[in-house]
């Protein structure tokens, strides 16, 4: 199928522009944070899109605060008792005060945080968050280095971090991925997910046509899997490509 992409700006609202063969106008706001994408017949002229988008301002302003007024996780105090996830599995937080090196640890429905007496809710945090990294970073490279054979492609690094507005994202000119530190409260099958769907932009910079076609190929299920992750509750921020 003969497509073509673009991109416009509206009032600072970024829209992503898919032009092909088809013969209505389709709009899309996309969970978790209200993505824009608007599908056009390939021969529409670009005004006559960017008018279309301009009439329906208002809807997708309103669609967009539905999202992003969706359930989020509350800020963490670090107490006893406290529910904190991983891998999609809900623990019941225990902490353990020792003078001895901070970690973490489940046990049978509990994750055990070691810390320091007197540590505070910051340095707690701080501890499970690098824990969190680690255990993300040893589940995705695996996932890595089977997408790099299967894909004929070449990850230059993997790094782990915390970001407001997105799961994944990939530089297609340093090649290299990142991953949301959040990703690891989540199932491992969201994790591969995001995982695939950054590795994917290696082949493929835009969302068109060959892009969800590598992604059918690898990942049958993948928009199932991508709307379990997008009803998920929120920590700091949601998935966006």
């Amino acid at each position: 199928m003969n497509t073509r992409t673009g991109n416009i700006e509206l009032n600072g609202l970024p829209i992503e522009i898919l032009y092909k063969d088809i013969k209505n106008v389709h709009l899309s706001v996309h969970p978790p944070i209200g993505r824009v994408t608007v599908s056009a017949p390939f021969d529409m002229n670009p005004d006559t899109v960017r008018l279309f988008c301009i009439s329906k301002l208002g809807w997708i302003r309103k669609q967009q605060a539905k999202l992003l007024g969706q359930e989020r996780e509350s800020p963490r105090q670090y107490l006893n008792r406290e529910s904190h996830y991983f891998l999609g599995e809900r623990y019941l937080l225990k902490i353990v005060e020792r003078d001895a090196v901070p970690s973490v640890s489940l046990k049978h429905g509990t994750l055990e945080l070691h810390v320091r007496p007197g540590s505070t809710r910051e340095q707690k945090d701080e501890i499970l968050q690098a824990w969190y990294r680690e255990r993300l970073r040893e589940i995705a490279l695996p996932i890595v280095s089977k997408l790099e054979a299967m894909m004929k492609v070449k990850a230059s690094e993997l790094r782990i971090r915390t970001m407001k507005t997105r799961w994944g994202t990939c530089s297609t000119e340093s090649k290299r991925i990142w991953l949301n530190t959040e990703l690891a409260k989540k199932s491992a099958e969201c994790i591969e997910y995001v995982v695939t769907h950054e590795m994917v932009h290696l082949l493929e910079r835009n969302h068109n046509q060959q892009f969800l076609a590598h992604m059918d190929s690898l990942i049958p299920n993948w928009k199932h899997v991508r709307g379990e992750l997008n009803r998920l509750a929120l920590g700091y921020g949601g998935w966006e490509c």
